[in-house]
Order: C-alpha cells, then sequence, then structure tokens
C-alpha cells in the first residue's frame, strides 16, 4: 500500500471544489446530495437556490425548482437558515418546539388558521386575510409592518403545523400536514442531532474547525429543541473527524474521504460565476483562508460603500477563486455582466477570457437566451 499523501491547502482547494461541483445529475439528487439548498428572494439575474442549481442539474433553467417543486420529495423547511431540503431529512427536524412559545391569544388564532386550512386544503395567504381580520404586527425597522396574517402563517410553517405545497408567483401556498411523532429519549435525540450535524460536515467540507461551531449555533434556527445535544456533540465531532492543521488552521472533512486523493478532479479551463450562498462560498472564513482574498455581499450595504457590486457572484476558474461579477438581464433579452479581477493583471488572460465568455454562454441559456445573448461591460453598470 502508497502512503497517504499530506493534505495541503492545494489539495484542500481541489477537493472543496470537486466534490461540491459533482457532476450534474437531476433535481431531486442533486439536492438530495446537497442536502440542503439555501433559498433567497433577490433575483440577479436569479434567484440563489436557481444560481446554485444550475451547476449540479442537467440542463436546468431558472425557476425550474419553483415549477417542479409540487412533484419533488422536497420540503421548503429550514436548516441552518431557510431553504430546500429532501423530505427525508423531516423527520430530524420535526416535531420542532420553536425558542420562544406563542402566548394564549397567538396559540387561538393559529388553532383557527390551522383548522380553516384543513378544510380547504392548498390556502394562499390572502385566502386567510379575507377570513381572518389579525391586523398587522412589527416587523423589521422601527416603521415597519407585516399582515399578521402573513407573519401567522409563517409561525405555523416554522412549527410544523403547514408544508409549502407549492408557489404562486412566488408567494407560498400553504398545507396542513402532521409530523409523525418521534422518539424523544436522550439516545435517540443524540442521534438525531449527530445526524444533522454530520450532514452539515458533508455540505461544506473541508471546513475550519471554527466554523464548524459556528454552523451548530445556526443549527438552533432549524433544531432548537436540540441545542443541548449539538452543543455536547460539537466537541465529540472536533476530536472525531478527519483532520489536518494547516498553518494553524484545523480543517475538518468527511469521515471515509481522503482530500488528497487523485479522484478530486477540477476542470483547470472551467470558468463558473457562483451564487453568493453556493456550498463553495457560503463560509466567507473558509473562502478567505482557500482563496486569500476576503469576498463581499453587498446587497444590502449602501451602494456608496461597495467594493464589488450589488449582487456579486464569485467567479470561480478551475480550483482558483479569480474574482466576481455583477450580472443583469436587461429588457429580459440580453444578460449583461461586468467581471472584477483580484489581481487586474488577469484582465488581460486569454485563456481566462474565453473560459468567461463560455460561462456567460452557459448562464444565457439558464436564463432562457439565445446562447450569445450576452455583453461583458468594461465598467459596473450602474
Amino acid at each position: 500500500m502508497s502512503p497517504q499523501k499530506p493534505v495541503t491547502l492545494d489539495t484542500l482547494r481541489r477537493y472543496a471544489v470537486a466534490r461540491t461541483l459533482f457532476p450534474p445529475t437531476t433535481l431531486q439528487k442533486a439536492i438530495a446530495r446537497l442536502g440542503f439548498v439555501q433559498a433567497d428572494p433577490i433575483r440577479a439575474p436569479a434567484r440563489a437556490q436557481d444560481l446554485t442549481l444550475r451547476h449540479r442539474v442537467k440542463g436546468y433553467v431558472a425557476g425550474d425548482l419553483e415549477r417542479r417543486y409540487p412533484k419533488l420529495d422536497v420540503e421548503e423547511d429550514c436548516l441552518v437558515n431557510y431553504g430546500f431540503v429532501p423530505r427525508s431529512l423531516l423527520p430530524l427536524l420535526h416535531p420542532r418546539t420553536a425558542r420562544r412559545a406563542w402566548d394564549a391569544a397567538t396559540e387561538g388564532r393559529a388553532a383557527e388558521v390551522l383548522a380553516f386550512v384543513r378544510a380547504r386544503g392548498a390556502t394562499h395567504p390572502r385566502d386567510v386575510q379575507e377570513v381572518f381580520d389579525h391586523g398587522r404586527v412589527q416587523s423589521w425597522g422601527a416603521t415597519n409592518t407585516l399582515n399578521a396574517s402573513t407573519a401567522l402563517l409563517d409561525g405555523m410553517h416554522y412549527r410544523g403545523l403547514l408544508r409549502v405545497v407549492r408557489r404562486d408567483a412566488g408567494t407560498r401556498v400553504y398545507a396542513a400536514v402532521d409530523h409523525p411523532p418521534v422518539d424523544d429519549d436522550p439516545a435517540a435525540r443524540h442521534d438525531r442531532a449527530r445526524a444533522l450535524l454530520l450532514r452539515i460536515v458533508d455540505k461544506y467540507a473541508p471546513l475550519p474547525s471554527a466554523s464548524l461551531g459556528y454552523l451548530a449555533q445556526l443549527l438552533q434556527y432549524g433544531v432548537p429543541h436540540l441545542k443541548g445535544e449539538t452543543r455536547t456533540l460539537l466537541a465529540e465531532l472536533r476530536a472525531s473527524l478527519p483532520q489536518a492543521k494547516i498553518a494553524g488552521v484545523t480543517w475538518l472533512w468527511t469521515p471515509g474521504e481522503d482530500p488528497a486523493s487523485a479522484r478530486w478532479r477540477v476542470d483547470p479551463e472551467r470558468a463558473r460565476l457562483l451564487a453568493p450562498f453556493d456550498p463553495l462560498v457560503w463560509d466567507r472564513r473558509r473562502f478567505e483562508l482557500l482563496w486569500g482574498w476576503q469576498y463581499k455581499f453587498e446587497a444590502y450595504t449602501p451602494a456608496a460603500r461597495r467594493t464589488m457590486g450589488h449582487y456579486a457572484l464569485p467567479l470561480l476558474h478551475g480550483d482558483r477563486a479569480v474574482g466576481w461579477g455583477n450580472a443583469a438581464l436587461v429588457d429580459k433579452a440580453r444578460l449583461e455582466v461586468h467581471v472584477g479581477f483580484v489581481d487586474k493583471t488577469l484582465a488581460r488572460d486569454a485563456g481566462l477570457s474565453r473560459a468567461i465568455d463560455g460561462e456567460l454562454s452557459l448562464m444565457a441559456e439558464f436564463l432562457q437566451l439565445d446562447s450569445d445573448a450576452f455583453t461583458r461591460l468594461k465598467r459596473p453598470r450602474k
């Protein structure tokens, strides 16, 4: 048997790219393999979930997930944040106990709405608003309010009383759901928490030990009722997972995988624009450690303070993150993209330029445009 090759930052980069950008497959299989796809409502030029899936699903076009969702074995739900999970994950998440219990009045309103939805079937929020006068409630900010029925439906969905059956023009349509009871003894709770943490490791591997700690905290959003178990298991996993220490950082990865193996292959000529919440990008700590520069998501940053753009998409070339692109769909007919580089000399690299044009052609097709319906701008579009 040949000795195992040492794990270096170069091998971790290749491993990270190859394992998460797996060969395109079906939509169902891609979501099952990812374990979770984060959702975001901003379209720039498409929603984050679509931008994530287009690299991993054969023939994927923008909006496929929403169109095909009712027939998929997939649920909108919460894990470390909000998105889409395989239905097989639900027994690990539910019954969910929210960190803040409702008061008696809210419990009463929820019971009335649940009875209404059970009797009606698939229910749009406006159907609830037409029957129940719940008023408005405080939203984010000092002066923003939200329709109270919409907020109540969202809370009922989070607590597992409702599920999303489809979306109508982006709005969630609900139905009642009953999650089966689960074994709640300490050993069973421990096993569920461990399975969820390992699912997170598998999604974001390789990851710094500090990032696993952060993700364990975020997991309390999806399973607040397993908070104690996730805290206990964190130390156990940090000690037992495969790992290597590089430049003072402890890296962890999925059991049974060797980051230095030749099986992890990356096309060195392929360029990709990634969603800000793509699993390869989401962990900003890991991103900076692997590629040596700080990626910033600036959609909520005042325009005058942005350095990369409103919705910068990290640009990958082979296993190198070389820059970013801001993309816009103009008049529903043409894709316009401004590309920025970490190293400005890369703008003169002919091979990289061809790779970027190839990626923009694929993105145009993803947006259901002609493959040549794109323009690379010399300066950011205002």
